[in-house]
């Protein structure tokens, strides 16, 4: 769920904050509402983002934070990236082994 760039970029900049409001995180990821509210909804289906509603004045507003689950689930995604960009192709043999000789 995470590993998509644009939900993987809702969690991280959620990760630095307790609760960011909607405008906001648009704002950070640089996204239209539609495509944020799509991917907020796919989030909240996954227990991994919690949105708030509320009023302010006459305002409705919406806040989002990540989930203990959500935070996990970065933890892990970013862990398994750690692990890609830390590997090195082990050398099978020296050069030319493995190829058929010719007698």
């Amino acid at each position: 769920m995470i590993h998509a760039p644009v939900r993987f970029s809702i969690a991280a900049a959620l990760a630095s904050v307790d609760e960011a409001d909607f405008r906001t995180l648009r704002d950070t990821i640089e996204i239209s509402d539609s495509a944020l509210s799509k991917q907020i909804t796919l989030l909240e289906q996954a227990e991994y983002v919690k949105v708030r509603k509320a009023f302010v004045g006459k305002r409705a507003r919406t806040w989002l934070s990540l989930t203990a689950q959500g935070r996990l689930a970065l933890a892990r995604h970013l862990a398994a990236l750690r692990d890609i960009a830390a590997w090195e192709p082990e050398q099978a043999a020296e050069p030319g082994a493995g190829q058929g000789s010719e007698e």
